[in-house]
């Protein structure tokens, strides 16, 4: 039936007709979430040819950090385009390991060790483990300290909210700290518990709590530690029990209330603590050698080293391409 103009059914029409438009509208919206989100799943970047990322780090504007391995240097990765923002050997660096952007503060961390004992020469003869800062934008050196063991091996680093940074030793167990302005590292934490076992490999990731306290991994074996932080220093340090067997716990990252954590045998998992407990849920596996993981948004960047083909039982084979990868993460 054809209504008039006046007839008492045509407003009601014309809500119908609203809500149809509202309903496509959302329709539309969700399918180029959908989208994008497929995209973010499907667009991994490109890493520079046999750089062999270690660890990878972002700032707010979606512009990621990767360092690496072998050459050194610090490869920053913006639109899709790679360009060297810290030159192999700069501020006299070697290999390159864990890397981190602090906005607030505009430094970027590194991580640099002589690992010519693996087999890698890396870009420079500098002896021992040190902590290279540069400016963020730049690239320009800002400092330099070194790790205080003759054994360290500077892994991660996180930083806090009052400026200090934290660092992880793999090889030494300890957690150095550097407050703004230090001009030496400052042993933060030491336990028995993070000491390397025999053939093993100690500390590694390193990440701050929503509840202000640190939390570190160890690669081999792999387990997860709290360092309780009160008033600004180290308290007790608890072995966490996690809800299933870790496999070469890596990175470690905060996210939400929880981490998120790699797993050397190809995971990235969400961790939740309560307790002394570690709920472990895999959210991606079957990835390539994962080494670090950073968050922008709604995705976690994932650097896979495939650091077997440099230092394991595929050195000498071809790697590949190196790709950093996006996972969507959950809520």
């Amino acid at each position: 039936m054809i209504k008039k103009n006046g007839d008492a059914g045509h407003p009601r029409a014309t809500g119908e007709l609203l809500k149809i438009r509202r309903a496509s509208l959302l329709s539309a919206a969700a399918i180029m979430l959908a989208l994008g989100a497929a995209r973010a799943e499907t667009a991994p970047v490109g890493v520079p040819d046999k750089s062999f990322p270690e660890s990878v780090t972002s700032t707010s504007d979606g512009t990621l950090y990767v360092g690496s391995f072998n050459h050194g240097g610090v490869t920053k990765i913006s639109g899709g385009k790679a360009e060297q923002l810290v030159k192999p050997g700069a501020a006299d660096s070697r290999s390159t390991l864990g890397v981190l952007a602090d906005e607030k503060s505009g430094t970027l961390y590194v991580c640099s060790n002589d690992i010519s004992a693996m087999g890698v020469a890396g870009p420079s003869d500098v002896k021992g483990a040190w902590l290279k800062t540069f400016d963020l934008k730049s690239g320009a050196p800002k400092g330099s300290f070194a790790l205080s063991d003759p054994k360290s091996f500077c892994n991660d680093i996180v930083v806090g909210a009052d400026g200090t940074a934290y660092v992880s030793d793999s090889f030494a167990p300890f957690v150095y700290s550097l407050k703004p302005g230090g001009t030496a590292l400052a042993t933060f934490a030491t336990d028995p518990q993070l000491a390397p076992a025999k053939d093993g490999v100690g500390l590694d990731g390193i990440a701050i709590g929503a509840d202000g306290n640190l939390y570190v991994t160890t690669f081999i074996p792999a387990k997860l530690f709290k360092i309780e932080v009160k008033d600004g220093k180290a308290g007790g340090v608890t072995e966490l029990k996690p809800s299933r067997p870790l496999d070469h716990a890596d990175a470690l990252r905060a996210h939400g209330s929880g981490f998120l954590l790699i797993e050397g045998n190809g995971k990235l998992d969400k961790v939740t603590v309560k307790g002394s407990d570690a709920a472990i849920d895999t959210i991606k596996d079957g990835l390539a050698e994962p080494v670090s993981v950073t968050q922008v948004g709604d995705v976690g960047w994932i650097a896979e080293g495939k650091l077997s083909y440099v230092i394991g039982d595929n050195k000498g084979k071809d790697p590949g391409p190196f790709k950093l990868t996006p996972i969507a993460l959950p809520k």
